[in-house]
């Protein structure tokens, strides 16, 4: 596999760049710190927006997003 030029960017970095772009709408659902190895326990998360999608907006956007996971809970 070659290395892209996303390989040389932290995860951090990629979020803050789609935060700037004018055609993202949408939201972004990240773990505060880098996932080493399997997940285990509890974790906090940051939710960010841009100026592109008002609080109430991502409000509703999320509250979608979280019933459609609690009817269709992931496969195992």
């Amino acid at each position: 596999m070659q290395p892209s030029e996303m390989d040389f960017f932290t995860t951090r970095e990629l979020i803050d760049e789609l935060m700037r772009r004018n055609t993202f709408l949408g939201v972004v659902i990240h773990s505060e710190s880098e996932l080493l190895g399997d997940w285990s326990g509890e974790r906090m998360f940051n939710v960010r927006l841009n100026n592109n999608l008002g609080a109430s907006d991502a409000s509703r956007l999320l509250a979608v997003v979280a019933d459609y996971i609690d009817f269709n809970p992931p496969q195992e």
